[in-house]
């Protein structure tokens, strides 16, 4: 990964470099007459970053074109999919990879248009089948409150088996595992103490002695943003660019990457299968995929690019998982995995979460 901030992105500004990499990226566009191009993705902090840092800059380069974000997780926005089957809706979806494979399965994705930005990215960016992308790496690990951890005297969490330990008691977040942070605990969990992805019980045993450590299952970013600022909370399993996020507002938090290993996730998205706007949603892939918007995403959300040739400054590559780390993130059989969720998710239903 390069450590060059981009001239576009000094001279224009996020936004306008966005502009320019589009046009780079898709040469020039016919105007389309008020198209509007529904997008489902992440709320919070990225919802924000594509309406003030992305979105202005394709509607430029696609005249006539109106982009609107549908906010959501990926369990919620993966439910609207199959809500929408057959009938108009989305055109364009995040979902992280587990819910993404998913998707793909059942027949939710198109195939991914040729254009020349696929031959730079990483192929841990890429999907089986050409049916969908990752926009950026994140690490699932561990999220601890520095300003407690100093009052505390404690220092900083460096393994998973940490989770467990009592002095933690009602100061954990752990994601429900319907949420892709929560289930990559388990996983983790489950290798760590003789299972694997398709041996969970490990994991569940695990699991039961980290409950009582448990304040909150609840994934969502201002929720959790809320816990760490009032020092409710010690600890929490989230990924990287998530903690990013805090950190922009003001909160005492840090990433780690446990010694065992963080979880790899790719923050996927494809082109709905079928949609009236085919041509504009890989229009938007693309752009997403270009390196003056991979730049924007690494700055603003934390998240590896996918696009080997983005440019990152010193600072900022600092602080996002770097080549190196994520030859070393573990990874996840989401065939044997998403076979099983259902079924694990009642289990934690009735052991974990009640």
């Amino acid at each position: 990964m390069k450590t060059v901030v981009p001239q576009t992105l000094r001279k224009l500004g996020r936004a306008a470099a966005i502009s320019v990499g589009a046009g780079l990226v898709f040469g020039a566009s016919a105007a389309h007459a008020d198209t509007t191009l529904y997008v489902g993705a992440y709320g919070g902090s990225f919802e924000q970053m594509l309406k003030k840092d992305v979105i202005p800059g394709f509607e430029r380069a696609n005249p006539g074109t109106k982009v609107v974000i549908v906010p959501g997780d990926s369990t919620t926005t993966l439910a609207k999919l199959q809500a929408q089957k057959g009938k108009a809706g989305m055109d364009v979806v995040f979902l992280d990879d587990g819910p993404m494979y998913q998707a793909i399965q059942m027949g939710f994705c198109g195939k991914l248009a040729d254009a020349p930005v696929y031959q730079d990215l990483y192929d841990i960016a890429k999907f089986k089948n050409g049916n969908a992308v990752a926009a950026g790496l994140i690490a699932t690990g561990i999220a601890y409150n520095t300003r407690l951890f100093q009052a505390k005297g404690w220092t900083a969490p460096t393994s998973w088996k940490e989770l467990s330990d009592p002095k933690y008691k009602g100061k954990l977040v752990m994601p429900s595992i319907k949420n892709t942070y929560g289930l990559h605990a388990l996983l983790v969990e489950s290798k760590l103490n003789g299972g694997s992805d398709s041996n969970i019980d490990p994991g569940f045993k695990e699991m039961e002695k980290i409950a009582p450590n448990v304040l909150s299952f609840d994934p969502s970013p201002g929720k959790i943003a809320e816990l760490f600022q009032a020092d409710e909370v010690a600890l929490a399993v989230w990924g990287n660019g998530r903690v990013q996020a805090l950190r922009q507002q003001g909160i005492p938090v840090e990433f780690v990457y446990p010694k065992e290993g963080a979880v790899a996730l790719g923050m996927g998205m494809c082109a709905v299968d079928k949609s009236a706007n085919d041509a504009l949603a890989q229009k938007f892939i693309q752009m997403i995929l270009s390196p003056q918007t991979q730049a924007v995403l690494a700055e603003s959300q934390g998240v590896a690019p996918s696009n080997k040739k983005t440019q990152l400054s010193m600072a900022i590559a600092a602080r996002v998982p770097s080549p190196a780390q994520i030859d070393k993130l573990v990874r996840v059989d989401w065939d044997v995995v998403n076979a099983k969720r259902a079924e694990w998710t009642q289990r934690w239903n009735r052991q974990i979460e009640r």
